[in-house]
């Protein structure tokens, strides 16, 4: 995936830094979202970076980014409140409007959360909403200047600790947070609303959630994180929102008119007994489906391939080795055989015909595959025997073997001229 670094200015001049993460090139680029890391955090902290590289890998670029004074963005911290982070989101969503495209999803991380519901109704091009262990409203994060506002009354500006972190905040940060006490305007919302959050939240409480979903009208949905902490410092937490997130939004994006199909998501129509092979990209990666499942078909570095998938010959040697494998299972179940495992171990090569174990070609050179079975458990020897007779009538085996009718041509022929 290709991270492009960005920067653009606010209203109030400050040069923010934001990186765009997009999809490999094996993806098309389905949509644009916005994500808005949570309060004195950054752009880079694990579960905004996490976040938008699973959903990047899935199709959907995302533009994450500093608010002022913080991270890399010019501006000083103190100068800031919630009102200057939602001109900030706006501003950022400029950005991807002009360079790229305007963003269809918004995400928002704790107070991020709270100031995408907020700048959300300034964007038309947005048509689904995400937040994260977000409050209700921003007034929610006064508590954590309680100790702090003797001073702030008396000079105007005090010095607080937010997690591991001093800051510097001044009386017009309790002001501004005053205007948002009213979960109002998340009753207008008019996109599809999507809210993740944790029982065990102990910096954000699950009654937020509950605040939120309640004043939202419908399309909404509530997704619980069961036993992750506010930060989503577990990998496997992060992951589970973004592979959550994106089977969500697939349904309110219309990703399917984006080619999104093609990396994830909803599969081709395959029938049920045909299988369809699609170009992922001009040289080798290939998308494999059936009726219920869908692979990957890629070659090698070397050969100017990206390796993301077995190769057609690897792929044809997993075919036969799981049929001989199942076939050697069923027959031992049904015979009452201790069979414990099997493995089966192939490779393939061309070879001249009189160097092939069965000698059935002399001369010329054909294609030979070597299976080799490690069969584990209590068996006598002619247990063993029957078993490796019972893989050589497995039916991939036997359709390989055969003189095969491989017939090749258009699926729809061209129009008489």
């Amino acid at each position: 995936m290709a991270r492009i670094k960005l920067e653009f200015p606010n209203p109030e001049g400050h040069t923010l830094v934001g990186l765009l993460e997009t999809p490999p090139d094996r993806v098309p680029t389905a949509r644009y979202a916005l994500f808005a890391h949570c309060f004195t955090c950054s752009k880079d902290i694990a579960a905004a970076t996490r976040i938008s590289r699973a959903l990047a890998a899935r199709g959907i670029a995302v533009l994450r980014f500093d608010f002022t004074g913080l991270g890399n963005s010019d501006g000083d911290f103190a100068n800031t409140n919630f009102s200057s982070n939602v001109t900030d989101l706006l501003a950022a969503a400029r950005k991807l409007e002009d360079d790229y495209e305007a963003p269809a999803l918004l995400i928002g991380h704790s107070l991020g959360g709270a100031a995408v519901l907020a700048a959300v109704h300034a964007l038309p091009s947005v048509e689904a909403v995400v937040t994260i262990g977000a409050p209700a409203t921003a007034s929610h994060v006064q508590h954590l200047f309680s100790g702090a506002r003797g001073q702030l009354e008396e000079t105007g500006e005090a010095e607080v600790q937010i997690g591991l972190r001093r800051f510097r905040i001044r009386k017009q940060l309790l002001e501004d947070l005053d205007q948002y006490a009213s979960a109002d305007h998340i009753r207008h919302l008019n996109r599809a609303l999507l809210v993740f959050h944790s029982p065990l939240d102990t910096i954000v409480s699950i009654g937020e959630a509950g605040k939120i979903f309640q004043a939202a009208r419908h399309p909404k949905s509530f997704i619980s994180l069961d036993k992750a902490d506010h930060l989503l410092t577990n990998r496997e937490d992060a992951e589970y929102v973004a592979e959550t997130l994106v089977a969500w939004a697939s349904r309110y994006l219309g990703l399917g008119k984006h080619g999104f199909e093609q990396s994830i998501g909803t599969a081709p129509r395959v029938a049920e007994n045909e299988v369809l092979v699609t170009e992922l990209d001009t040289r080798f990666q290939r998308g494999l489906y059936t009726h219920r499942h869908q692979w990957l078909a890629d070659e090698p570095k070397s050969v100017g391939g990206s390796d993301l998938g077995p190769t057609p010959y690897d792929l044809l040697l997993m075919s036969l080795g799981a049929c001989i494998s199942m076939t050697v299972r069923t027959y031992a179940r049904h015979q009452g055989f201790a069979l414990d495992d099997v493995e089966v171990r192939l490779s393939q090569e061309r070879v001249h015909g009189r160097d092939c174990r069965d000698g059935a070609q002399e001369e010329g050179k054909l294609e030979c595959i070597d299976v080799r079975l490690n069969i584990l458990g209590a068996l006598t020897p002619e247990q063993r025997n029957r078993l490796l007779e019972t893989a050589a009538r497995s039916p991939v085996h036997r359709t390989l073997a055969a003189c095969t009718l491989v017939r090749i041509g258009f699926e729809e022929e061209p129009p008489a001229t």
